[in-house]
């Protein structure tokens, strides 16, 4: 019953190696290639299948929601460059846009659960309308949310797009559409923004505004760089590229009570 997971970054792709060891995430294999060379048939035997595995977060999300890691699933947050404001923006004609091949291994092997994750914003919402298409054409029900970081106590706003795709549900699990959430960006979470989940997705905290005009809660834990040097950016990288677990781990149980 072991996990794969699939990273192309080598930093870290041996980050995760070293959480597998130290007991943090499942266990399982770290497949280095990219998901373009991947085939249905190497998914053959795994319980779960991490895609873009970066540090771990989704099986780490899945351990803290209390979903085992002899129960399967499948996680996948596609990069976010193509959409990114902090990117170029290229979206569909960016060579990072892999959701065509993560669909074509969701599609071949037909997972039972799938979760993932993107940017919040225009760009994202229209990359998560056409993902919802592929997926409902495919005989997925799609559910999704836009939750912000700071529902767990992270010390910034990270609004980001969540969705899961069951293919044992029948009909449209439609979810309240992102963009009513939050259009002013500093507006107070709605509690109303999941319809039917059983749990709330949102904290009573409100973010504070800083000397820099940054809605936090806390300072950043993370050290910045000094200007010129390298040192660090493997680390600083995977941790841009990161979910937060915890924030995972509200979506994850909102669809377990649903589901259940």
């Amino acid at each position: 019953m072991a996990a794969y997971y699939n990273e192309f970054d080598p930093y870290a792709a041996q980050w995760l190696r070293n959480l597998i060891a130290a007991g943090h995430i499942a266990p399982g294999d770290v497949d280095e290639r990219s998901i373009v060379d991947v085939q249905p048939d190497d998914l053959k035997g795994y319980t779960q299948c991490h895609f873009f595995a970066g540090i771990g977060g989704w099986s780490y999300a899945l351990r803290l929601a209390g979903w085992t890691d002899d129960t399967a699933v499948w996680t996948g947050s596609c990069p976010c460059q193509p959409l990114s404001s902090a990117g170029k923006q290229k979206g569909h004609l960016d060579e990072r846009h892999l959701w065509p091949a993560f669909l074509r291994l969701i599609a071949e092997r037909r997972p039972a659960v799938v979760f993932g994750e993107q940017v919040a914003g225009a760009d994202g919402l229209r990359w998560m309308s056409a993902v919802r298409s592929d997926l409902e054409g495919d005989r997925y029900a799609c559910g999704i949310a836009s939750v912000p970081g700071f529902i767990a106590g992270s010390p910034q706003q990270r609004q980001r797009l969540y969705w899961v795709a069951s293919a044992n549900s029948t009909g449209r699990n439609r979810l309240e559409e992102p963009h009513k959430q939050q259009e002013a960006g500093h507006e107070t979470p709605r509690r109303d923004n999941v319809d039917g989940c059983g749990r709330s997705f949102w904290a009573a905290a409100v973010p504070m505004e800083g000397a820099d005009h940054t809605r936090r809660l806390l300072a950043p834990g993370i050290k910045l760089l000094a200007d010129g040097l390298s040192e660090g950016m493997g680390e600083l990288r995977s941790y841009g590229n990161a979910i937060i677990p915890q924030v995972g781990a509200e979506f994850i149980g909102a669809y377990m009570e649903i589901a259940a």
